[in-house]
């Protein structure tokens, strides 16, 4: 399947005004419109998701001090406001900091996550990925998770450091960022 984007810049007001469209997944990066056929998530992607998420707000509940959020569900993140970047991301913890910016009224997070989570499905390809690591890393996110629910495995990504792949009973860790969430990555994938 082939992401559609635009050349034409798009303001953000346009973007959200678009036409609900089950069929088509979409993002605005940097005032483009990315359009692809709308991704099928299986029965791993979602157990995956839902794995994940217990596991953050375990450490959420534990470390209530820092006031930060967890969202899932392809939640709407505005990364920044120009050139417009907004997407949906599996899984993100937001900062304190960020969730003060928002108010009852704002339907996006306004501002970078600190995790991204993004849960790969059979439709997404490679090259993809990568532009939406990049532009993760490039908005200010600190710490990226590509999880394969295929193959097990977790690849962490953070600004200046080269990749690391997780698998099994390999540790990963969200320090300093979440301080103390700790977990094998096969807890990831428990069925």
């Amino acid at each position: 399947m082939t992401t559609a984007v635009t050349d034409n810049l798009m303001t953000e007001e346009e973007f959200l005004a678009l036409d609900e469209d089950e069929t088509v997944d979409r993002l605005l990066i940097r005032g483009r419109l990315w359009e692809k056929p709308a991704t099928l998530r299986d029965r791993w992607h979602s157990s995956t998701e839902s794995r994940i998420v217990h596991l953050l707000m375990s450490w959420q509940d534990a470390h209530p001090e820092s006031g930060g959020v967890v969202c899932s569900g392809e939640a709407g993140v505005r990364l920044r406001q120009d050139p417009p970047t907004l997407v949906g991301i599996d899984v993100c913890y937001v900062s304190s900091e960020v969730v003060s910016r928002n108010t009852e009224d704002t339907t996006l997070i306004d501002g970078p996550p600190v995790l991204a989570v993004e849960i790969l499905s059979p439709s997404d390809r490679q090259d993809e990925i990568a532009s939406k690591v990049d532009e993760y890393l490039a908005a200010g996110v600190a710490l990226v998770w590509i999880v394969d629910p295929h193959f097990r495995t977790v690849v962490a990504y953070r600004p200046d450091q080269p990749p690391r792949m997780f698998a099994g009973e390999d540790e990963i860790s969200a320090d300093p960022y979440l301080p103390g969430f700790r977990v094998n990555v096969a807890r990831f994938f428990q069925r």
